[in-house]
């Protein structure tokens, strides 16, 4: 497989444990025990993924995140982290995580994850342009402008207002969301569609004047 995975695991048994794993995949890894040196990886290496520990030495994860959306790197980041209340899975995603698993974890469910994630983000790029109401998505550079001002989201957030735009007017139910952004794996549930929703909400409409996102109660979500 042709992908670059990035792994940050500051307990060294375990970092060895999913490089091993995901060479038997044919993914080819580089892995780290802190953040210290990754943002120069980033910058100079052509990553597809990255696999990121909260519990570090230095830098904590999320926030090594968060920065780096910050300089503008949008390369897909899978948590895998021993935080996981709600709170904590919530402020992963808002820090700029495309997913989240939590310690102890099951290497084949991540292996699925991993998979599902480089399916939707190494997609070929889609030329022209979409638009609703004051929002605009260049479908080639894969930005997003509010009121003409660029916002800033992940590649998951970017296909989950693509499809919201292109089925305005429809009640879109969580499975079929699952299915269309997040590739209709198993080990997805509806709680990963409600927390990206809320987090694109926040992006978007961050003083929650416009409301471009409808919750329908037992449904799904529509763009009003």
């Amino acid at each position: 497989m042709d992908a670059l995975i990035v792994i940050v695991e500051d307990e060294e048994d375990i970092l060895e444990l999913i490089e091993y794993n995901l060479a038997k995949e044919g993914y080819d890894t580089i892995g780290f025990l802190s953040t210290k040196t990754v943002l120069q990886v980033l910058e100079e290496e052509p990553v597809d993924l990255m696999i990121m520990d909260r519990n570090l030495p230095g830098t904590e994860g999320s926030e090594f995140v968060a920065a780096m959306r910050d300089a503008g790197i949008q390369v897909p980041v899978i948590y895998l982290s021993a935080k996981d209340s709600d709170g904590d899975i919530e402020t992963g995603f808002l820090r700029g995580g495309d997913d989240y698993m939590t310690k102890p974890f099951n290497m084949k469910e991540l292996l699925l994850r991993i998979k599902a994630l480089l399916r939707r983000t190494k997609h070929k790029k889609s030329v022209g342009s979409l638009s609703y109401r004051d929002i605009r998505l260049n479908l080639a550079s894969r930005e997003v402008f509010v009121e003409e001002k660029q916002v800033g989201l992940t590649k998951l957030e970017f296909e989950l207002l693509h499809t919201l735009i292109d089925n305005q007017n429809v009640v879109l139910d969580r499975d079929y969301l699952l299915e269309q952004v997040w590739g209709g794996d198993e080990v997805y549930q509806d709680r990963t569609v409600n927390v990206a929703i809320n987090r694109l909400k926040e992006k978007i409409d961050p003083d929650k004047s416009k409301q471009y996102i409808k919750t329908v109660r037992g449904v799904g979500y529509t763009l009003c």
